[in-house]
């Protein structure tokens, strides 16, 4: 039950950023730190409701966190997420590692 909910999560990261702006989105915000949700919608000549959406998509995995002065709203990246992400492709690299190891062994006993 816990792998099934953590690759449940991991889908929904994946998903998140598989968009182009949502990943621009990110990265600006990893760059720039909290910024407000009017100044992002102009950087990417798009509705506020546009970039609202978007925003969501990354609130809802976690990638980002709104907070609410007033009526300006601050959006600020939050990675923790990622490491899930990471560990994944390091589980990938790993595989691979081996594999690559196994066929290096492989090639050295046939020259003997």
């Amino acid at each position: 039950m816990v792998e099934y909910k953590k690759d449940e999560i991991l889908s929904t990261l994946l998903k998140a950023v598989s968009d182009s702006t949502r990943r621009a989105l990110l990265t600006q915000l990893c760059q720039q730190g909290p910024t407000r949700v009017t100044d992002l919608a102009n950087v990417y000549d798009m509705s506020l409701n546009a970039i609202s959406k978007h925003i969501k998509v990354l609130e809802k995995t976690g990638l980002v966190k709104r907070k609410t002065t007033g009526r300006t709203h601050w959006i600020e990246a939050d990675l923790k997420q990622v490491a899930m992400v990471d560990e994944w492709f390091s589980e990938l690299k790993s595989i691979w590692t081996l594999r690559l190891d196994k066929l290096d062994e492989l090639m050295k006993t046939g020259d003997e």
